[in-house]
């Protein structure tokens, strides 16, 4: 079978490798689409594991079951999740699922830039959405993505009548600017150094889209009545953003740290003025089964417009186009692999 092997982010090249075998419990899926994450372009965690086949957002439809698959059948449309939580151990039992220590050793085979994938049996058991059927194959791939977001703004607790600053308007800034939006906050303002960006951010809901070399906070300030922001959403690595957040929260605030600098980068926290103003600092990883599942509905419902923000559908031919596009984070959003093409 094709598959799109990773070297670094200027060399993705097509090859073939032999099609996975299923064993019990486990399933083959044709994978038909599979979104470029932006954590798949971090050559400072990809490299080291290089050459693979990345991609974590697949959807496809089941074409071969191993003996004692019972849930699922040939020809059923799905999600499925890479990382999947045990379910048993004392984080998974306290809520922290994205900390158990085996979500962060399981995986599909070999992974979703392919047109195949085998489904290990604990991701049939714990990974799996049955795709509705008013939900193609593409707004599919969002549910990994969207259900990081969800966890993300669960942890946060935002809420209605929040006011929301999103740093950096990439794809996982443009669905924190949706989601704050369905969950009625009062304002939703975004920033970016990217002007197409800033404008795809007022396209899907943001109220106000500020240039981040501008004075954020100000700016802030003059848009939301003299306050700064109640939830704090920091969805870039640039450790600038990072700075930039500690001058942006409203006292009694929360700063979500959901994504971060590269590794060795510190950040200094004005560890008193926290104290003082009570800011709260949370951090999310991943998502747990049950964020998937409120991602899904979120979508399938229509509260999060996901089917806009594709920009780029490429086959796996074009899959080092598609690294291309999503590292040098300038004209496009989403960009989708489909590898029957």
């Amino acid at each position: 079978m094709r598959v799109a092997m990773y070297y670094n982010n200027r060399d993705v090249r097509l090859e073939e490798l032999p099609k996975p075998k299923v064993g019990a419990d486990e399933f083959l899926m044709k994978v038909m689409a599979c979104g470029i994450c932006g954590s798949d372009v971090l050559e400072w965690y990809r490299v080291k594991k290089a050459p693979r086949v990345l991609g974590h957002e697949a959807t496809g439809e089941i074409v071969e079951v191993g003996e004692g698959t019972m849930r699922y059948k040939v020809g059923d449309r799905v999600f499925v999740s890479h990382h999947v939580p045990c379910g048993n151990c004392r984080y998974c039992e306290r809520g922290n699922e994205t900390a158990c220590e085996t979500l962060h050793t399981t995986n599909y085979d070999p992974g979703g830039f392919a047109e195949y994938i085998r489904v290990p049996a604990l991701n049939v058991k714990r990974g799996v959405c049955i795709l509705p059927d008013n939900m193609s194959f593409e707004e599919g791939t969002f549910i990994e993505p969207l259900g990081c977001v969800v966890r993300g703004q669960r942890l946060a607790n935002v809420k209605h009548g929040d006011t929301v600053l999103v740093l950096g308007s990439g794809i996982s800034g443009l669905l924190h600017v949706q989601l704050g939006r369905a969950k009625g906050a009062k304002r939703v303002i975004a920033t970016d150094i990217n002007e197409y960006r800033l404008n795809a951010a007022k396209r899907f809901g943001a109220d106000a889209a500020i240039h981040a070399k501008e004075d954020v906070p100000e700016r802030l300030r003059q848009i939301n009545e003299g306050r700064l922001a109640d939830r704090v959403i920091v969805c870039t690595g640039a450790p600038q953003a990072s700075q930039q957040a500690s001058k942006c929260v409203e006292r009694g605030g929360t700063i979500l740290f959901f994504a971060v600098p590269s590794p060795g980068v510190d950040v200094p926290i004005p560890l008193i003025d926290y104290w003082r103003d009570e800011i709260t600092i949370k951090t999310s990883y991943a998502a747990a089964p049950g964020d998937l599942k409120d991602s899904m509905r979120l979508i399938s419902e229509g509260k999060v417009n996901v089917r806009d923000m594709i920009t780029h559908r490429l086959s796996l031919k074009e899959a080092g186009l598609g690294f291309k596009l999503v590292a040098e984070a300038g004209e496009s959003i989403k960009v989708i692999i489909e590898p029957q093409r």
